[in-house]
């Protein structure tokens, strides 16, 4: 960045569009569009997804070499795009992206302020003062042969894609922690239970084998949408009839983002569904959705299996993070499940958001992809995060309590169901509810009353042979 001119704070510049002259911070690298988007849309402080960000700047790049292969812009101004269009993908201008996630639905202030940015700083490569749209201008260079209406649809399924790669390999790293988990304690018995309430004996390699082949199905559901979130709406321009676009230039773009990013991006099957709908979003969330849903299902399960420690289950016990309690002293709380609880009602909430975006394309344009973008990326990265922090800070530590185990065992009442084939339904019952009543175990009762013989009573009653 040697050519880059740093103004002194507070200085200003003024640029112009159809709409007149707009006063800029001198140093900004955006332009008038962009200074009108800011104070249009001082909504909240969320801004674009760093993943859009790459994406954006991977399109300016391959658009610009496609035009510049076609004899479409000149070759010195391909070269300093593609320059700036690297800088962005690389991360180097994330702060020149200001704007709100709440803006206008089609994303047009985010395409116009990639196009500034890299007009001006291409500009500035060749020498030239910040401001001046020339030699290289944000739309006759940097958007050619592009509209808002098919760049940020593409986009979105460009940072979707690219984001998603990473919370498939954390989801696989913690289906291994839970299989290495449960295999530890394959042959531990306990209990098992349905409604809340004691049911027949299971394995700890079981249960967690679950688990496993819960998130195992959820990553599959996941990857079930790479295919729709490799299908690009570049090339369709405004509505999808590719006005202003040179026969080969959507297949030629396509195809360098995908030989850069390694993904197999394609062109869309049909460009006017591209652009009208964002039903690839609908669907990534309802997979992720799922995640959401296993995850609380599981946090549940952990934070019940790891109650009391000695007032509950305490089956198992989770890795001690922090003090559960400013009033008792030695309380420590499940605070990774209880986590997870929190982020999978979150997801939950932005599936809702998404689907209800994705209802919202009228006619020829979805007017909702900022808000869509916003809440795919951030579910994506909330959930790999919260799936790393499950794996290294609950599941790798987890241990069981075998004698806690086998106790709640022993005192089951659901011991009594392999008797239901030595002594009936009826009269297995019945020896259930006196033992309850009694509050004796059932092994007391059989040897009280004498059955069944001594062996005969071991051998129905050993946890072990209730597991196939």
């Amino acid at each position: 960045m040697s050519n880059k001119k740093k103004l002194s704070k507070g200085e200003t510049r003024t640029e112009h569009d159809s709409m007149g002259g707009v006063s800029i911070p001198g140093d900004a690298y955006w332009g008038a569009q962009t200074a009108r988007a800011i104070d249009n849309f001082d909504i909240s402080n969320h801004r674009i997804p760093p993943s859009m960000i790459v994406a954006l700047g991977l399109i300016k790049k391959h658009a610009a070499i496609t035009n510049a292969n076609l004899d479409l812009i000149p070759k010195d101004i391909n070269r300093v795009i593609v320059e700036a269009a690297d800088e962005i993908i690389a991360g180097t201008w994330n702060n020149q992206f200001p704007l709100d996630v709440f803006q206008t639905g089609s994303g047009t202030s985010w395409n116009m302020n990639a196009n500034e940015l890299i007009a001006n700083r291409a500009n500035q490569l060749l020498g030239m003062d910040l401001g001046t749209r020339s030699p290289v201008h944000p739309n006759d260079h940097v958007n050619r042969g592009q509209s808002s209406n098919d760049v940020i649809p593409t986009a979105v399924h460009i940072a979707n894609r690219l984001d998603v790669s990473g919370l498939i390999a954390s989801l696989q790293k913690l289906i291994e922690s839970i299989e290495k988990k449960g295999k530890e304690y394959a042959d531990v018995v306990k209990l098992g239970r349905t409604h809340a309430q004691d049911a027949v004996p299971m394995t700890v390699g079981q249960e967690f084998s679950a688990f496993a082949t819960q998130f195992l199905k959820a990553k599959e559901r996941i990857q079930r949408c790479l295919p729709s979130l490799e299908e690009l709406a570049l090339g369709g321009t405004a509505i999808g009839t590719g006005l202003n676009t040179h026969p080969d230039y959507k297949e030629a773009v396509i195809q360098g983002i995908a030989k850069e990013t390694d993904i197999p991006f394609r062109p869309a099957d049909n460009t006017f569904e591209a652009i009208a709908a964002r039903d690839a979003q609908v669907e990534l969330m309802g997979a992720l959705n799922v995640l959401a849903t296993a995850l609380m299902k599981i946090a549940n399960d952990l934070r019940l299996l790891a109650s009391g420690p000695r007032g509950a289950l305490g089956e198992i016990q989770l890795p001690t993070l922090q003090p559960g309690s400013s009033i008792m002293p030695g309380k420590v709380n499940p605070v990774i499940p209880e986590m997870l609880i929190q982020v999978a009602a979150h997801i939950s909430g932005k599936a809702v958001s998404v689907s209800i975006a994705g209802q919202h394309g009228p006619l020829q344009l979805n007017m909702m992809h900022p808000l869509i973008v916003f809440e795919t990326s951030e579910s994506i990265l909330i959930l790999k995060n919260a799936i790393d922090a499950l794996r290294t800070r609950c599941i790798d530590g987890l241990t069981v309590d075998e004698e806690r185990m086998a106790s709640w065992i022993e005192w089951s009442l659901a011991l009594v169901t392999p008797l239901a084939l030595e002594i009936g339904y009826d009269a297995a019952a019945t020896l259930a509810y006196r033992a309850f009543t009694e509050k004796k175990k059932i092994r007391d009762i059989l040897e009280e009353e004498k059955i069944l013989p001594p062996e005969k009573i071991a051998a129905l009653l050993d946890p072990k042979n209730m597991i196939p």
